[in-house]
């Protein structure tokens, strides 16, 4: 079955961190580039970080940058979504995708991160 499952979200105070793992089976997770967006109530889906295939280059929102690390450990199928200095407008459900040209794309469930003291 083709599949992404994240885990890692939670309650978090402003400051703090996270780390969200995204986890692959079904497919070669290997050749996809990995993308993590975020969607917060009432606001379209955006696109937060992305890492290519071989995990040689990361692209970031300017709102994450500096505090997000995106990373992937293709032996374990897995990519990872550090999250530092997490901040209120941070709250959101974030999703894993898994896409490749010309072979379509694989949608996570998502994880739901909230900031908030």
């Amino acid at each position: 079955q083709v599949q992404l499952v994240e885990s890692g979200g939670g309650l978090v105070q402003p400051g703090g961190s996270l780390r969200l793992s995204c986890a692959a089976s079904g497919f070669t997770f290997s050749i996809y580039v990995v993308n993590w967006y975020r969607q917060a109530p009432e606001k379209e889906r955006e696109l937060v970080a992305s890492i290519t295939a071989a995990g040689g280059s990361t692209n970031y929102a300017d709102s994450v940058k500096g505090r997000f690390t995106i990373s992937r450990d293709n032996a374990k199928n897995t990519v990872y979504l550090r999250m530092n200095s997490l901040k209120p407008e941070d709250t959101a459900v974030y999703y894993c995708n898994a896409k490749r040209t010309n072979a379509g794309e694989v949608w996570g469930q998502g994880t739901l991160v909230t900031v908030s003291s």
